[in-house]
Protein backbone atom coordinates (compact mmCIF):
# COMPACT_ATOMS: atom_id res chain seq x y z
CA UNK A 1 0.00 0.00 0.00
CA UNK A 2 1.13 3.51 -0.68
CA UNK A 3 2.61 4.88 2.54
CA UNK A 4 0.60 8.05 2.00
CA UNK A 5 -2.72 6.19 2.09
CA UNK A 6 -3.76 3.76 4.82
CA UNK A 7 -5.88 0.79 3.95
CA UNK A 8 -9.28 1.32 5.55
CA UNK A 9 -11.29 -1.60 6.82
CA UNK A 10 -14.24 -0.33 4.78
CA UNK A 11 -13.04 -2.93 2.29
CA UNK A 12 -14.94 -5.39 4.47
CA UNK A 13 -18.14 -4.10 2.92
CA UNK A 14 -17.11 -6.05 -0.15
CA UNK A 15 -17.82 -9.77 -0.21
CA UNK A 16 -15.11 -11.81 1.41
CA UNK A 17 -13.65 -14.30 -1.01
CA UNK A 18 -14.26 -17.86 0.15
CA UNK A 19 -10.88 -19.54 0.29
CA UNK A 20 -11.16 -22.87 1.96
CA UNK A 21 -8.99 -24.91 -0.37
CA UNK A 22 -7.26 -27.71 1.47
CA UNK A 23 -3.50 -27.62 1.04
CA UNK A 24 -1.02 -29.92 2.72
CA UNK A 25 0.41 -28.60 5.98
CA UNK A 26 3.90 -29.10 4.61
CA UNK A 27 3.48 -25.82 2.69
CA UNK A 28 3.87 -23.92 5.94
CA UNK A 29 7.19 -22.98 7.42
CA UNK A 30 6.86 -23.33 11.16
CA UNK A 31 8.28 -20.21 12.80
CA UNK A 32 8.84 -21.97 16.11
CA UNK A 33 12.29 -23.37 15.38
CA UNK A 34 13.61 -20.08 14.01
CA UNK A 35 12.15 -18.11 16.88
CA UNK A 36 13.68 -20.48 19.39
CA UNK A 37 17.06 -20.20 17.73
CA UNK A 38 16.92 -16.42 17.60
CA UNK A 39 15.62 -15.96 21.13
CA UNK A 40 12.57 -14.02 22.30
CA UNK A 41 11.50 -10.75 20.72
CA UNK A 42 10.17 -7.69 22.49
CA UNK A 43 6.51 -6.90 21.83
CA UNK A 44 5.10 -3.38 21.72
CA UNK A 45 4.02 -2.45 25.25
CA UNK A 46 0.28 -2.95 25.68
CA UNK A 47 -1.95 0.10 26.18
CA UNK A 48 0.87 2.47 25.30
CA UNK A 49 0.39 5.84 23.64
CA UNK A 50 0.61 5.19 19.88
CA UNK A 51 1.11 7.27 16.75
CA UNK A 52 0.71 6.08 13.15
CA UNK A 53 3.20 7.99 10.99
CA UNK A 54 3.29 6.05 7.72
CA UNK A 55 2.40 9.22 5.81
CA UNK A 56 5.51 11.04 7.01
CA UNK A 57 7.69 11.12 10.11
CA UNK A 58 7.51 13.92 12.69
CA UNK A 59 8.31 14.39 16.37
CA UNK A 60 5.84 12.16 18.26
CA UNK A 61 3.37 13.96 20.54
CA UNK A 62 3.83 13.83 24.31
CA UNK A 63 2.73 10.55 25.82
CA UNK A 64 3.52 8.43 22.76
CA UNK A 65 5.59 5.34 23.48
CA UNK A 66 5.07 3.39 20.26
CA UNK A 67 5.24 4.68 16.69
CA UNK A 68 4.90 3.11 13.24
CA UNK A 69 6.84 4.63 10.36
CA UNK A 70 7.47 3.63 6.77
CA UNK A 71 10.54 1.48 6.18
CA UNK A 72 12.23 4.37 4.34
CA UNK A 73 12.13 6.54 7.49
CA UNK A 74 14.40 6.47 10.53
CA UNK A 75 12.93 5.23 13.81
CA UNK A 76 11.92 7.72 16.50
CA UNK A 77 14.66 7.96 19.15
CA UNK A 78 13.85 6.50 22.54
CA UNK A 79 10.53 4.90 21.52
CA UNK A 80 9.34 1.46 20.47
CA UNK A 81 9.35 1.60 16.66
CA UNK A 82 7.38 -0.52 14.20
CA UNK A 83 8.53 -0.63 10.56
CA UNK A 84 5.79 -0.53 7.90
CA UNK A 85 6.39 -2.73 4.84
CA UNK A 86 4.05 -3.32 1.89
CA UNK A 87 4.61 -7.07 1.76
CA UNK A 88 1.82 -8.55 -0.36
CA UNK A 89 1.38 -5.94 -3.10
CA UNK A 90 3.66 -3.76 -5.20
CA UNK A 91 3.65 -0.05 -4.53
CA UNK A 92 1.75 1.97 -7.17
CA UNK A 93 3.72 2.17 -10.41
CA UNK A 94 6.44 -0.06 -8.95
CA UNK A 95 5.63 -3.21 -10.91
CA UNK A 96 8.97 -3.08 -12.72
CA UNK A 97 10.75 -3.49 -9.39
CA UNK A 98 9.49 -7.08 -9.37
CA UNK A 99 10.22 -9.97 -11.73
CA UNK A 100 7.34 -10.14 -14.19
CA UNK A 101 6.35 -13.66 -13.15
CA UNK A 102 5.98 -12.58 -9.52
CA UNK A 103 3.04 -10.32 -10.36
CA UNK A 104 -0.28 -12.13 -10.04
CA UNK A 105 -1.94 -12.62 -13.43
CA UNK A 106 -5.37 -13.78 -14.47
CA UNK A 107 -6.16 -16.42 -17.09
CA UNK A 108 -5.53 -13.88 -19.86
CA UNK A 109 -2.10 -12.96 -18.53
CA UNK A 110 -3.20 -9.57 -17.23
CA UNK A 111 -1.84 -8.34 -13.91
CA UNK A 112 -4.39 -8.36 -11.09
CA UNK A 113 -4.64 -5.05 -9.23
CA UNK A 114 -6.04 -3.83 -5.97
CA UNK A 115 -8.21 -1.33 -7.77
CA UNK A 116 -8.75 0.99 -4.83
CA UNK A 117 -5.04 1.66 -4.45
CA UNK A 118 -3.56 0.87 -7.88
CA UNK A 119 -1.29 -1.82 -6.50
CA UNK A 120 -0.38 -5.01 -8.36
CA UNK A 121 -0.86 -8.15 -6.28
CA UNK A 122 2.10 -10.47 -5.84
CA UNK A 123 1.85 -14.10 -6.94
CA UNK A 124 2.09 -16.37 -3.88
CA UNK A 125 0.55 -19.50 -5.39
CA UNK A 126 3.62 -21.73 -5.34
CA UNK A 127 6.28 -22.39 -2.74
CA UNK A 128 8.99 -21.32 -5.20
CA UNK A 129 7.34 -17.95 -5.86
CA UNK A 130 6.65 -17.36 -2.18
CA UNK A 131 10.32 -17.96 -1.47
CA UNK A 132 11.38 -15.45 -4.12
CA UNK A 133 8.91 -12.79 -2.99
CA UNK A 134 9.93 -13.34 0.63
CA UNK A 135 13.60 -12.94 -0.27
CA UNK A 136 12.94 -9.39 -1.51
CA UNK A 137 10.67 -8.43 1.37
CA UNK A 138 13.05 -9.97 3.90
CA UNK A 139 15.70 -7.65 2.52
CA UNK A 140 13.46 -4.75 3.54
CA UNK A 141 13.00 -6.36 6.95
CA UNK A 142 16.78 -6.47 7.24
CA UNK A 143 16.87 -2.74 6.53
CA UNK A 144 14.33 -2.19 9.31
CA UNK A 145 16.44 -4.19 11.75
CA UNK A 146 19.64 -2.39 10.73
CA UNK A 147 17.98 0.99 11.34
CA UNK A 148 17.02 0.00 14.87
CA UNK A 149 13.33 -0.85 14.59
CA UNK A 150 11.96 -3.31 17.13
CA UNK A 151 9.10 -4.72 15.03
CA UNK A 152 7.75 -4.96 11.50
CA UNK A 153 4.21 -4.46 10.16
CA UNK A 154 3.74 -6.29 6.82
CA UNK A 155 0.70 -4.80 5.10
CA UNK A 156 -1.93 -6.39 2.83
CA UNK A 157 -2.08 -9.82 4.45
CA UNK A 158 -5.65 -9.82 3.13
CA UNK A 159 -4.70 -9.42 -0.54
CA UNK A 160 -6.36 -12.76 -1.23
CA UNK A 161 -9.69 -10.95 -0.83
CA UNK A 162 -8.86 -8.88 -3.93
CA UNK A 163 -7.25 -11.63 -6.01
CA UNK A 164 -10.31 -12.79 -8.01
CA UNK A 165 -10.08 -16.10 -6.15
CA UNK A 166 -6.56 -16.75 -7.48
CA UNK A 167 -5.01 -16.54 -4.01
CA UNK A 168 -6.22 -18.32 -0.90
CA UNK A 169 -5.82 -17.90 2.82
CA UNK A 170 -3.49 -20.90 2.70
CA UNK A 171 -1.15 -19.08 0.34
CA UNK A 172 -1.22 -15.98 2.56
CA UNK A 173 -0.46 -17.91 5.73
CA UNK A 174 2.34 -19.91 4.12
CA UNK A 175 3.97 -16.72 2.88
CA UNK A 176 3.66 -14.68 6.06
CA UNK A 177 5.18 -17.61 7.96
CA UNK A 178 8.36 -17.06 5.92
CA UNK A 179 8.39 -13.39 6.88
CA UNK A 180 7.75 -14.21 10.55
CA UNK A 181 10.63 -16.64 10.70
CA UNK A 182 13.01 -14.11 9.17
CA UNK A 183 11.83 -11.25 11.36
CA UNK A 184 12.39 -13.38 14.45
CA UNK A 185 15.87 -14.30 13.25
CA UNK A 186 16.61 -10.58 13.09
CA UNK A 187 15.20 -10.03 16.58
CA UNK A 188 12.07 -8.24 15.39
CA UNK A 189 8.51 -8.83 16.53
CA UNK A 190 6.04 -9.07 13.66
CA UNK A 191 2.47 -7.79 13.62
CA UNK A 192 -0.63 -9.08 11.89
CA UNK A 193 -2.13 -6.23 9.85
CA UNK A 194 -5.93 -6.45 9.76
CA UNK A 195 -7.38 -9.78 8.47
CA UNK A 196 -9.32 -10.58 11.65
CA UNK A 197 -10.53 -13.87 10.21
CA UNK A 198 -6.98 -15.26 10.35
CA UNK A 199 -6.11 -14.06 13.86
CA UNK A 200 -6.73 -17.53 15.28
CA UNK A 201 -3.85 -18.87 13.17
CA UNK A 202 -1.28 -16.59 14.82
CA UNK A 203 0.61 -19.41 16.57
CA UNK A 204 1.07 -21.30 13.33
CA UNK A 205 2.07 -18.23 11.35
CA UNK A 206 4.36 -16.82 14.04
CA UNK A 207 2.65 -13.44 14.40
CA UNK A 208 3.25 -11.64 17.69
CA UNK A 209 0.76 -8.74 17.90
CA UNK A 210 -1.96 -7.12 15.81
CA UNK A 211 -2.36 -3.79 14.04
CA UNK A 212 -6.08 -3.38 13.40
CA UNK A 213 -7.49 -0.58 11.28
CA UNK A 214 -11.07 0.37 12.16
CA UNK A 215 -11.78 -2.54 14.48
CA UNK A 216 -13.96 -0.13 16.47
CA UNK A 217 -15.80 1.00 13.36
CA UNK A 218 -16.57 -2.56 12.30
CA UNK A 219 -16.82 -4.26 15.72
CA UNK A 220 -13.74 -6.43 15.22
CA UNK A 221 -11.54 -5.48 18.19
CA UNK A 222 -12.65 -8.53 20.14
CA UNK A 223 -11.62 -10.81 17.28
CA UNK A 224 -8.07 -9.56 17.68
CA UNK A 225 -7.94 -9.56 21.47
CA UNK A 226 -9.19 -13.15 21.53
CA UNK A 227 -6.03 -14.15 19.68
CA UNK A 228 -3.50 -11.52 20.78
CA UNK A 229 -4.72 -10.46 24.22
CA UNK A 230 -3.91 -6.82 24.94
CA UNK A 231 -1.18 -6.71 22.30
CA UNK A 232 -3.45 -5.00 19.77
CA UNK A 233 -2.94 -1.56 18.24
CA UNK A 234 -6.21 -0.05 17.02
CA UNK A 235 -6.22 2.70 14.40
CA UNK A 236 -9.50 4.48 13.67
CA UNK A 237 -10.36 7.02 10.97
CA UNK A 238 -13.79 8.21 12.16
CA UNK A 239 -15.21 9.69 15.34
CA UNK A 240 -17.61 6.76 15.59
CA UNK A 241 -14.82 4.23 15.32
CA UNK A 242 -12.73 5.97 17.96
CA UNK A 243 -15.71 6.19 20.31
CA UNK A 244 -16.53 2.51 19.92
CA UNK A 245 -12.93 1.41 20.37
CA UNK A 246 -12.46 3.59 23.44
CA UNK A 247 -15.71 2.45 25.07
CA UNK A 248 -14.85 -1.20 24.70
CA UNK A 249 -11.07 -1.26 24.90
CA UNK A 250 -9.79 2.11 26.03
CA UNK A 251 -8.38 0.73 29.28
CA UNK A 252 -6.42 -2.10 27.67
CA UNK A 253 -5.38 -1.39 24.07
CA UNK A 254 -3.33 1.22 22.25
CA UNK A 255 -5.90 3.28 20.35
CA UNK A 256 -5.53 6.29 18.08
CA UNK A 257 -7.60 8.12 15.48
CA UNK A 258 -5.72 9.52 12.50
CA UNK A 259 -6.80 11.37 9.39
CA UNK A 260 -7.30 9.13 6.37
CA UNK A 261 -4.18 10.46 4.65
CA UNK A 262 -2.10 9.88 7.82
CA UNK A 263 -0.75 13.40 7.31
CA UNK A 264 2.39 14.60 9.08
CA UNK A 265 2.06 17.10 11.90
CA UNK A 266 1.88 20.59 10.41
CA UNK A 267 -0.05 19.49 7.33
CA UNK A 268 -3.48 20.99 6.74
CA UNK A 269 -5.25 17.64 7.03
CA UNK A 270 -3.45 16.44 10.14
CA UNK A 271 -5.67 14.87 12.79
CA UNK A 272 -4.73 12.79 15.79
CA UNK A 273 -7.04 11.91 18.68
CA UNK A 274 -6.92 9.34 21.46
CA UNK A 275 -9.28 8.05 24.15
Amino acid sequence: MNALLPRRSARRLAALVATTAAVAGSLFVSPSASAAAAGPVTLPPAHAGFDYQIGGAYTPPAGVGVVTRDRTAAPAPGLYNICYVNAFQAQPNAEKEWDADLLLRDGNGKVVYDGAWGEALLDLRTAAKRTRVAAKVNGWIDECANKGYQAVEPDNYDSFERSRKLLTTTHAKAYISLLSAHAHQRGLAIGQKNTAELAGDRARTGLDFAVAEECGEFTECGDYTEAFGDHVIAIEYTAKGLSNACKGWGDTLSIVRRDVQVSPLGSSGYLRQTC
